[in-house]
């Protein structure tokens, strides 16, 4: 039972730390005016620097995710061969 609160707890952090964002002004000046620039221009450059930043958001994420995933299929086989060992030496 403690285990599936830890669990349940954790799960609910990360899906916090997902979901919830602060405003921040983190672009640097000269990224920022150059990106302005471009848009009185007519130019599309604040496209494809946001969707660098989203790449770059997400990435860790990704890995992440699928660094448990393996982890996760690992100890489900783990534990079904545990398991298995334990009826066989009953």
């Amino acid at each position: 039972m403690k285990k599936q609160f830890k669990k349940i707890g954790v799960l609910s952090l990360v899906f916090m730390a997902m979901f919830v964002s602060i405003e921040a002004f983190a672009q640097c000046p000269m990224c920022k005016a150059a990106v302005e620039a471009n848009l009185e221009d007519g130019g599309e450059m604040a496209k494809g620097l946001n969707t660098g930043i989203l790449y770059m958001f997400f990435t860790p994420y990704i890995i992440v995710g699928f660094i448990t995933y393996i982890w996760w299929k690992n100890k489900k086989n783990y534990d079904d061969e545990a398991d298995r060992i334990d009826l066989l030496e009953d």
